[in-house]
């Protein structure tokens, strides 16, 4: 068998590309079918429910459950400020009444007489949703967001931590085996998108962060350099939701690992656009890659719409001799070579167990037999 269908990591200097940006809940859509928009326009706003507060307030007051509406001293629905009483017990001949202080601000939501409990809702969280994705609304959705559409430049990370952000494409190393190092972070690259090469140290993530970069692109990292940055184990849960103060895409794998030398030429062939980045990753089911995003500065010219779209088909996945592919599980993670053989038969592995399996050649000449299943392709 000489071809098979295998996922893959895009590298693309010019693409069609198109986002789908939903609220969490159903809000108020900002925008109308082709507008245009910048990746930080806000085009979609909703409120999130603010918490819940519960208070036993008929087990503070030693009172019945059943006792507690006709103790409460505000109603359902009225906004309390916090430590503002509210319910007070009748006492024994009016003398040593308790009273219940609210333990926080909010609106009365609910008073039960059957568990005696009152629920306090917190003051609602306003979110914003910005584009990420500079171009055209193609499609409005009501109450939920828009479908946004632009031609760019793509690039996907194998790993990375942080949500969304953006800035101006920023080179740091010389070449993609040049290591990120602390010393070349410079105050110039304070809210931009910095390009490194290869392994990031803890320390130029540290000097990042109190210079202000919004975000670092590089080839590789140590484990224990993610570990002391973040200051935990990280786990194999969906990335994203850190709050380490910028955003990391790791394009290669862990460990001494040099960014492509493709890639790295695309992010130095657009130095100075504006990009925008995330790094929300999920390597289970439903696969979600990091991604960096560099729209074009120019507009598509009539009849290149189908030239992009056309090179996102089934073909692009087909894995075949003489691609090059990076292999996703030890002992070989994050490594790049070649495909040189697709044998038709599945073998039985170290594990005992028999699957599908490509000859692949290293980078040092050596060639390595592994499962199909634990390879993507490098597409461009």
């Amino acid at each position: 068998m000489s071809q098979a269908y295998t996922p893959g990591l895009k590298v693309t200097e010019r693409m069609l590309l198109r986002r789908r940006r939903t609220l969490p809940i159903r809000g108020q859509v900002l925008v109308r079918a082709g507008d245009m928009v910048a990746a930080r326009d806000i085009i979609a706003q909703t409120d999130l429910p603010g918490p819940i507060t519960p208070v036993n307030v008929a087990n503070l007051l030693s009172i019945p459950p059943g006792d507690l509406p006709g103790a409460m001293l505000v109603e359902m629905g009225e906004l309390v400020s916090a430590h503002q009483p509210l319910a007070r017990s009748k006492g024994i001949f009016g003398w040593l009444r308790k009273e219940c202080p609210s333990p926080a601000a909010g609106t009365v939501e609910s008073i039960s007489g059957v568990t005696g409990q009152v629920m306090l809702r917190g003051q609602s969280l306003p979110v914003q949703l910005a584009a990420f994705l500079s171009g055209t609304v193609v499609e409005v959705l009501p109450d939920e967001g828009a479908v946004i559409e632009a031609e760019g430049s793509f690039a996907q990370g194998i790993f990375g931590i942080g949500g969304e952000a953006y800035g101006p494409i920023r080179m740091a190393c010389r070449g993609p085996d040049q290591n990120l190092t602390d010393d070349l972070i410079a105050a110039g690259h304070r809210d931009a998108i910095v390009i490194g090469g290869g392994r990031v140290t803890a320390d130029a993530l540290s000097r990042a962060v109190a210079v202000g970069v919004s975000a670092i692109v590089t080839g590789g990292i140590d484990d224990q350099d993610l570990r002391d940055f973040l200051g935990y184990d990280l786990g194999v849960a969906t990335t994203g939701s850190e709050t380490a103060g910028l955003t990391l895409i790791i394009t290669q794998g862990f460990g001494e690992i040099a960014m492509a030398a493709r890639t790295f030429e695309l992010f130095a062939s657009r130095v100075g656009c504006d990009a925008a980045v995330n790094g929300a990753t999920q390597i289970r089911a439903g696969v979600l890659r990091p991604e960096v995003v560099i729209p074009w500065p120019h507009p598509a010219a009539a009849g290149s719409k189908q030239t992009a779209e056309s090179r996102d088909d089934a073909s692009a996945h087909v894995l075949r001799i003489g691609v090059p592919v990076r292999i996703i599980r030890d002992p070989y993670f994050g490594i790049i070579g070649t495909a040189v053989a697709l044998p038709s038969e599945p073998r039985v592995l170290g594990s005992g167990s028999k699957a599908r399996v490509l000859e692949v050649k290293l980078p040092s000449g050596e060639q390595v037999v592994v499962p199909r299943a634990n390879v993507e392709l490098i597409e461009g």
